[in-house]
Formats: C-alpha cells, sequence, structure tokens
C-alpha cells in the first residue's frame, strides 16, 4: 500500500457496507487505517426486511484483517434512521470525516408497470437516504473544516431497460453532487460521485445482464469484482483528494471521468423571435460536438451560454 493514502485518524461511514461494494469500500478504508461505521439494513435487493447479519459479518471481516469498525443497522431509507446512523459515528468514534452513500435497492419493472411505490421506495433509499446521512453528518463536518462526501451513481445514467425508478434515482445524485460541491467547499468539504461497474446481487439479477453485469461467468465475475472499484472511493475520500463536484467512473481496472459537456451551439441572428424552422435548419449547428465545454458551475455555464449579451 502507498503509505500517503493512510486514514489513521480518520472517521468513515459506509452505507450499504454490508455486502459486496459496500463491504469492499469498508474493507479497503479499514485497511488504510480508517476507523469505520458499516452500515446495512440487512434487506433484500429489493429493499424488503432486515437482518443484522450483513453488517456484523462485515465488521468480523474487518476485525480479523486488524482493522476497526462498528456494526449499525440502521434504516437509512428513514430521517430517523440516518441521524440514527450519525449518532452511532460519534458516540463510537468522536467524529465523522467521511460519508460515503452506497446503499441502494433495485426494483426491475417496465414501464408504466414502475408504479409510484416502486418509485417512492427506490428514492427513499438511493436519494432520500444520501440526502439526510449527509445532512445529519453536515454539523459535524462544519466544525471541524473538513469532510468528503461520495455519492453514488450509475452508467444506468446512458438508458437502459427495466430499471427507470434506479435510473431516475441515480440521476438526481448527481444534481445533489453538483449544488452541493460548491456550498461544501466554503467549510473544507469535498463532495464527489461514482459511478462504480461490478457485479454485484441487482446486476446478477437484471432481466437483461450484459457485458458489465452478468454473473454467469466466473471469470468476468472476478474481472468485474466490487475490490476492484474502492481505490478509486478511497482516492476521492483522502484528504489528498483535490476535486470536488466531480463524477467518476470505477470497474474492471478502469478508471475514467464522466463529465457534462455543451455544445457551442447555435446563436440566432434573426430580427424576430427564433422560428421553429430556424432551428430545424440550424440542427447540426445546435448538436455540433466541435468545440464543447465542460461548465464548472452553473455560473460558468450561463457566463458561456449568454456570452452574446455582453457584460
Amino acid at each position: 500500500m502507498t503509505a500517503d493514502f493512510r486514514f489513521d485518524g480518520r472517521v468513515a461511514i459506509v452505507t450499504g457496507a454490508g455486502r459486496n461494494l459496500g463491504r469492499a469500500h469498508a474493507r479497503l478504508l479499514a485497511e488504510l487505517g480508517a476507523q469505520v461505521v458499516v452500515n446495512d439494513h440487512g434487506g433484500t435487493k429489493e429493499g424488503e426486511g432486515g437482518d443484522a447479519g450483513p453488517a456484523n459479518e462485515a465488521v468480523a471481516e474487518i476485525k480479523a484483517a486488524g482493522g476497526t469498525a462498528v456494526a449499525d443497522t440502521s434504516d437509512v431509507s428513514r430521517e430517523e434512521g440516518c441521524h440514527a446512523l450519525v449518532d452511532t459515528a460519534v458516540r463510537e468514534f468522536g467524529r465523522i470525516d467521511i460519508v460515503v452513500n452506497n446503499a441502494g435497492i433495485s426494483r426491475f419493472a417496465t414501464f408504466p408497470d414502475a408504479d409510484a411505490e416502486n418509485l417512492d421506495r427506490t428514492l427513499d433509499v438511493h436519494v432520500r437516504g444520501t440526502w439526510n446521512v449527509t445532512r445529519a453528518a453536515w454539523p459535524h463536518m462544519v466544525s471541524q473544516g473538513y469532510g468528503r462526501v461520495i455519492t453514488t451513481t450509475s452508467t444506468g445514467m446512458f438508458g437502459g431497460l427495466e430499471n427507470l425508478a434506479y435510473a431516475t434515482a441515480k440521476g438526481a445524485l448527481i444534481g445533489f453532487t453538483r449544488s452541493l460541491a460548491p456550498e461544501a467547499a466554503k467549510h473544507g468539504i469535498l463532495v464527489n460521485c461514482i459511478a462504480p461497474n461490478a457485479v454485484t446481487r441487482p446486476s446478477t439479477a437484471a432481466p437483461r445482464p450484459n457485458i458489465t453485469t452478468t454473473g454467469q461467468d466466473p471469470a468476468r465475475a472476478q474481472a468485474m469484482r466490487a475490490s476492484l472499484v474502492s481505490p478509486m472511493v478511497a482516492y476521492l475520500a483522502h484528504e489528498s483528494c483535490a476535486v470536488n463536484g466531480e463524477i467518476l467512473i470505477a470497474g474492471g481496472r478502469r478508471f475514467a471521468r464522466w463529465f457534462l459537456g455543451v455544445t457551442p451551439g447555435y446563436q440566432s441572428a434573426s430580427e424576430g423571435d427564433p422560428t421553429v424552422a430556424e432551428i430545424d435548419a440550424h440542427w447540426a449547428e445546435v448538436t455540433d460536438q466541435d468545440g464543447y465545454y465542460v461548465p464548472a458551475s452553473l455560473f460558468d455555464w450561463s457566463s458561456r451560454f449568454f456570452s452574446h449579451f455582453g457584460g
């Protein structure tokens, strides 16, 4: 291990850490010296029921390897559960430096069979869980002038089948990350987003598994194991991380930046209001990717997009 990337004296919360990705993240952070709160309600991949086993097993594994961890089985889909989780971290270790919002569920359904209950339950875990755990930890990070928050999105955002609620929730987390990052920076807190690709419980149960998720092939499963995502999470969680509001993809030994780009577009020169026909006539200019830019913030985008106004 690189000696510079240690977490001695740091306290990390990892949600959904009883299995798969979260367990790998918690294990690596503990291996590198962090004191870890392993949170997992222990429900099914659809978010039903609860079981203390996964969290306790993950903690036992960390301790057997010489690390420090405690189990927490709070339900992050409920606001009170998020506060209880943060209380556990403060009670056990006295502070919170890192929050890895990893907990998630997946309820495969086609549209419009994906109903309001499907959406609500998915948003409860992914979006409200991330929102409320981060909000509960926030005052502790602000008071110490330091913190690292990692959210979890998905490449399912690129468009997939039969998992609309999941992709919707993951899209919301990109907005959460990008909007919170500027506010966080004022307090010495960095907020970044990870898009993991690994064989997990939801991925192996997908109606149409693909090259990034299928678990039928043992060699593919080994090549796509969860632990290959965790180094990027640890990088984003470390004090030397300098990026903020970014989205990173990790999986299968490959790491990449995922960014939101804007084309230069077409600027109407007509004296009257632009017409639909005018847009159609200049569609190639609207969509031409040549010279695209990556806005650093809302202000950066608006200053570029409306630069023709002057001033």
